[in-house]
């Protein structure tokens, strides 16, 4: 079933949603993304790392051409300009947000680095959210309050932990992880770090937090691809999902407390397996294979190769990340929940209005 091979992008989600209000002003003064892949929009250019999309054919359907975006088109997120890449921030854009996600990120520092090479763990993406704050306090007149005012405005979106399975616990070869923790514990010690590094954010004055879940990883081309056809293939993809719903389960939870402890923080849990599970327009999507030809070890796009030329009926454009209109049709439900379980404890349209 179509709903059941989804994985979504972060980019996204908010950026024309958030520019429709009154007099056409954004709904929020500026934008923070945090995450992977599924969020980078050029941070990895010039990375020592297989996880770049800096060549055709990404962004093929994107005016600027590729621009380290992970997909076929634009992934706006609503403002009159893109939310800038920390790699090329500068000057007064920042005030409408920097963009810190890094393909093949991971919550823990170590993920994607025997495999991947190169990339900005989200450790290191607050360390350079912590760089942008000071240069926003001394825009702001090196008032204090001033700077605590505005940031607590903001939209702050967190994406992240896929690739703790995909690039870590579930390559043995490479990390040792999945023979030191069973399923459930690892779930646990990843909490655990993201929990300490959302407080860190809270800290730097975050108070709008929209944390997205994961997606049914394991049913991705490329993890379908590994796993293999039959029985066996169809019991690897269980094991990578169920995988991913322990984190969920325990993501929830831990939202719900650091509401309850953090004077005045909303966080939102954003839930990506329920949205793909029940989007009926999926069913008439391709599902199994990539709108573009695959590099086997990357399972990203090979440089200048072909495409289909229906990129609108694909879920997905390379063997993992997924095409724009898959990004449109979760843009909607993460802004707008048409299920009381899209989001909670309730959607991105009532975060902004806080």
């Amino acid at each position: 079933m179509a709903s059941k091979k989804l994985m979504m992008t972060i980019l996204w989600i908010v950026f024309v949603f958030l520019q429709s209000c009154a007099n056409g002003k954004p709904q929020v003064p500026c934008l923070f993304v945090f995450g992977d892949s599924l969020s980078d929009d050029g941070n990895n250019n010039n990375l020592v790392t297989l996880a770049k999309c800096n060549y055709r054919p990404y962004g093929i359907d994107f005016p600027k051409g590729p621009t380290g975006r992970f997909s076929n088109g634009p992934q706006l997120l609503g403002f009159e300009d893109y939310i800038p890449p920390f790699a090329t921030a500068r000057g007064k854009e920042i005030l409408k947000g920097v963009n810190y996600a890094s393909g093949a990120a991971g919550i823990r520092n170590e993920t994607s680095g025997q495999n991947q090479g190169d990339r900005i763990s989200m450790d290191r993406q607050l360390k350079n959210h912590e760089t942008t704050m000071s240069e926003i306090n001394r825009m702001l007149g090196n008032n204090h309050n001033t700077t605590v005012e505005y940031l607590s405005k903001c939209i702050y979106s967190v994406a992240i932990g896929s690739n703790d399975y995909l690039s870590n616990y579930f390559l043995p070869q490479y990390y040792p992880t999945s023979r030191l923790y069973t399923q459930q514990q690892y779930a646990v010690v990843l909490i655990d770090q993201l929990s300490q590094q959302l407080t860190t954010l809270y800290q730097y004055g975050a108070r709008k937090l929209a944390v997205f879940g994961l997606s049914e990883i394991g049913s991705i081309p490329l993890e379908r691809s590994l796993c293999g056809n039959g029985t066996k293939g169809s019991a690897c993809v269980d094991n990578i999902n169920n995988a991913a719903q322990l984190f969920n389960d325990r993501l929830k939870s831990l939202l719900s407390q650091l509401n309850n402890k953090l004077t005045n923080a909303t966080f939102i849990f954003i839930n990506a397996t329920e949205i793909g599970a029940t989007s009926p327009s999926l069913a008439s999507m391709v599902a199994d294979v990539p709108c573009c030809k695959v590099s086997n070890i990357t399972g990203l796009c090979k440089p200048f190769g072909n495409t289909c030329s229906n990129r609108s009926q694909y879920i997905y454009w390379d063997a993992i990340h997924p095409t724009e209109a898959m990004d449109a049709l979760f843009a909607g439900r993460a802004y707008k929940a048409q299920s009381p379980n899209d989001a909670s404890p309730f959607d991105i349209s009532h975060l902004a209005q806080l």
